[in-house]
């Protein structure tokens, strides 16, 4: 979901963190192309010409704006969910897209399962299981996901985490966001640190998309709360958005609590800006980025 909004809307998106996920447009075809999207070979070239074709229907930003954003790709080797196929595909489009060497930086040799990598909760390393969040080091020291994450994609290093927030996590009301047929849950999840409260302050929005089966309702605050994006939001003026997607079946089918990737709900334009979804984290995105 992180690639698909940050393809969408790349004309305002700075840069994107992808852990373990599959290239844009992959399961264009629906259900029947998950698998093959998870653990088979995926085409990177593939996901830009459906970026290219969807420019030209004008249902996404020009494509030309991805090659300025800073990306972090991330697949462990003990990652027995998603093939390293599916991440080198996520690779390729980029580089295809001209995102320059610099700006592409590809973690794929931590012994790290399916999951997150928190420095505060989680499993053992290698870990395929819930709540997928696991912790992994690196020359014995924990590895910050969050931290590394975010420091790719603003390009610069920085300021040192806080251990003590200055605000909480707050829920609020996603329906009055989202398009028809979405299928997201009704609370989504804000962290916005004191400094971006005040009158006047410039913060940029960073989105978290949770895994399957990582919502609130099902992992408690594992990501929205203990991931680690708030510690290091709150010292690098950063607002952090978790928007919520609901485990449905059989209309939907989602039965895995997913974000939408290959047309569950029932659009075949979920890639794009009419996608209900997309659409519906934009438009919390647009609202964070108001004057009042």
């Amino acid at each position: 979901m992180a690639v698909q909004y940050a393809v969408t809307y790349s004309a305002s998106t700075i840069g994107a963190g992808i852990v373990a996920g599959g290239p844009y447009g992959c399961g264009l075809t629906g259900l029947a192309a998950t698998l093959p999207c998870m653990k088979g070979t995926p085409s990177g070239s593939g996901s830009y010409w459906a970026a290219n074709w969807y420019q030209g229907l004008g249902a996404i930003d020009p494509i030309a704006h991805i090659a300025r954003q800073r990306i972090y790709l991330f697949h462990g080797t003990a990652d027995s969910i998603v093939g390293s196929a599916t991440m080198k595909a996520v690779h390729d489009f980029y580089t295809d897209l001209h995102v320059p060497p610099a700006n592409l930086a590809y973690i794929a040799d931590l012994p790290a399962g399916h999951a997150f990598l928190s420095i505060a909760v989680g499993g053992a390393c290698d870990a395929n299981a819930d709540p997928y969040v696991n912790r992994c080091k690196v020359d014995d020291k924990p590895y910050d996901q969050p931290g590394a994450i975010l420091t790719q994609i603003l390009g610069q290093a920085l300021s040192a985490r806080a251990e003590t927030l200055s605000g909480k996590v707050r829920s609020f009301d996603q329906r009055p966001y989202l398009s028809p047929f979405s299928a997201m849950a009704d609370t989504g999840y804000l962290y916005v640190p004191a400094g971006c409260r005040k009158s006047g302050a410039k913060c940029a929005v960073h989105v978290v998309f949770h895994g399957c089966g990582q919502a609130a309702k099902y992992v408690g605050d594992d990501v929205y709360g203990q991931l680690g994006f708030n510690n290091w939001a709150d010292t690098n003026g950063l607002i952090v958005l978790y928007p919520q997607v609901e485990k449905s079946q059989p209309l939907p089918f989602n039965p895995m609590g997913c974000w939408d990737w290959w047309g569950y709900t029932g659009s075949t334009a979920f890639a794009t800006r009419y996608g209900p979804q997309l659409s519906s984290v934009r438009a919390m995105v647009e609202r964070l980025g108001g004057e009042d």
